[in-house]
């Protein structure tokens, strides 16, 4: 999608309807991933792909069709083993096209988002594909605002909570409610598309801990990064795969690199030579959460340490140390599990209390 904008701007500024195909869903093989998009504009013109050549003709007529009928139209497409097989993959399988027209009419928020997307700019856009709600309809869901309606206040809602998380992992796919937002119900499907990468998680001290948070920050959607200055112990295979090891100072790779208000920062180092450094520049830069491993005893030291080098208060207290949430937890999947709660909890203003003590609802509401 992110490709194809600057011609699905320009047909929108002109006013030109467009059919846009974007795929939602696939089974088996699949060419192309959740989100990767075709339009068919003005004169035919036809920009993107959904299958790599597959089923590309096809899409091409059911775009023209939706633009005539201003209808959407949610069509699910197989594919041989021998079409597979010419593109890349060895088996074929099943990809679901969601392809909907778009005029300013139809999507007067598809302008906002282009832009948004063209500038960096985090958002989400949320599309009914089936159910009750009206197929086609789009909520667009940026970190401060929501622009359209997915037909109820309550789905809206819903789904705006939902999307906001989705776009601080960078996350796309499916989701499914009432028709009025229930949860618990699959009536209404909703395909989010985040247009932001996926946050990062830089985990420093190559340590047995270290292994199981780079993993559950795997699983959680970052994208994480395991540094140390120790070679014999900042080795692939010690770690998840998927997750990038550097061999370096940790203050040092970590000055070198951009952080961002959805960065994670664990400190498992454990030593003054490497933490005190590491934390002196991480505390002075942006990130969601900046937590350090130690004892109570470890922590008092630290904290003078950084004084003396001349933290402000202000900076000191964003600093989540001993890292996690008092879970009792001992081996080093419990502990990443504790520091994983713990910055869930900070992320959406959690108490970190069993949901039994507390009241009120759950998800507040979100607008």
């Amino acid at each position: 999608m992110r490709d194809i904008l600057p011609a699905l701007s320009g047909w929108y500024a002109a006013r030109a309807p467009f059919g846009l195909a974007t795929v939602v869903a696939v089974s088996r093989s699949a060419p192309r991933d959740p989100g990767a998009a075709m339009a068919v504009g003005p004169g035919d013109e036809v920009v993107g792909s959904v299958s790599g050549g597959c089923v590309e003709g096809a899409v091409f007529e059911l775009a023209q069709e939706v633009v005539a009928s201003g209808e959407a139209r949610l069509e699910t497409f197989g594919y041989s083993d021998a079409d597979a097989f010419a593109v890349g993959l060895t088996c074929g399988g099943e990809i679901t096209l969601l392809v909907r027209p778009v005029t300013p009419e139809s999507d007067p928020s598809f302008g906002a988002v282009a832009e948004s997307v063209a500038a960096g700019r985090p958002v989400t856009v949320a599309t009914v594909t089936d159910g009750p709600a009206p197929r086609g309809a789009t909520l667009a869901v940026w970190p401060d605002r929501v622009a359209g309606t997915l037909g109820t206040p309550g789905l809206d809602v819903a789904v705006t909570a939902d999307a906001r998380g989705e776009l601080a992992l960078g996350a796309t796919g499916l989701r499914h409610y009432g028709p009025h937002g229930e949860r618990r119900e699959d009536a209404v499907t909703v395909f989010l598309h985040s247009f932001a990468p996926p946050p990062r998680m830089l985990v420093f001290g190559a340590i047995d801990y270290a292994a199981s948070v780079a993993r559950i920050g795997d699983f959680l959607g970052y994208r994480v990064t395991v540094c140390d200055a120790r070679p014999l112990f900042a080795t692939p295979k010690r770690f998840p795969e998927g997750v990038e090891v550097v061999v370096d100072w940790p203050h040092r790779y970590l000055r070198a690199t951009d952080t961002d208000d959805r960065t994670v920062i664990c400190v498992l180092t454990h030593d003054p030579k490497f933490d005190v450094p590491l934390l002196e520049e991480a505390l002075r830069r942006p990130a969601a959460y900046i937590g350090a491993m130690g004892s109570r005893r470890t922590h008092d030291d630290r904290m003078r340490r950084l004084t003396e080098a001349g933290l402000t208060p202000g900076e000191l207290s964003r600093l989540r140390s001993p890292v996690g949430l008092d879970l009792g937890a001992r081996t080093p999947e419990e502990v990443a599990v504790s520091v994983a709660a713990e910055i869930v909890a900070l992320r959406w203003g959690g108490s970190g209390a069993p949901l039994t003590t507390t009241a009120g609802a759950i998800h507040p509401n979100e607008s």
